[in-house]
């Protein structure tokens, strides 16, 4: 599956806000340093998925960005959608092909829409201590 730079760094975004504590604002800088998203290009997306009604912000010293809903209510499929906004199709009705790739579409939707970025951290969470080498001696 492709997609776009910006839809990457939307995921890892809203990824990142989500591993953090709900009622405590993320300065951009922040979530930019962790996510190795350029800054600027991580303020308009931000501010784009504010709009969208995925995060919300907070101005002043303790401001920044935090999720508008709890993780367990956001999908990938609903942020993928969002910054997206277009669906091209595959091919052309008379493809043999064609149903094919519909229903394989309809497979990832499927599977983005009921994987949530609460889903997403605890599995990333739980990979993370998997594999901690143990260094005794």
């Amino acid at each position: 599956m492709n997609i776009s730079v910006k839809s990457s760094y939307a995921l890892h975004a809203i990824f990142d806000l989500a591993t953090q504590p709900l009622d405590q604002p993320v300065k951009i800088a922040d979530i930019a340093r962790r996510q190795e998203i350029p800054q600027k290009f991580l303020e308009l997306i931000l501010a784009s998925l504010k709009q969208g009604g995925f995060v919300e912000s907070r101005r002043g010293a303790e401001g920044g960005y935090k999720l508008a809903k709890p993780p367990d209510q956001l999908t990938v499929g609903q942020v993928l959608r969002f910054v997206e906004q277009t669906r091209t199709t595959r091919t052309e009705p008379s493809d043999p092909f064609a149903d094919l790739w519909k229903r394989v579409d309809g497979a990832m939707d499927a599977l983005l829409d009921t994987t949530t970025f609460a889903e997403l951290v605890r599995r990333w969470k739980e990979a993370q201590t998997k594999y901690v080498p143990n260094w005794e001696i």
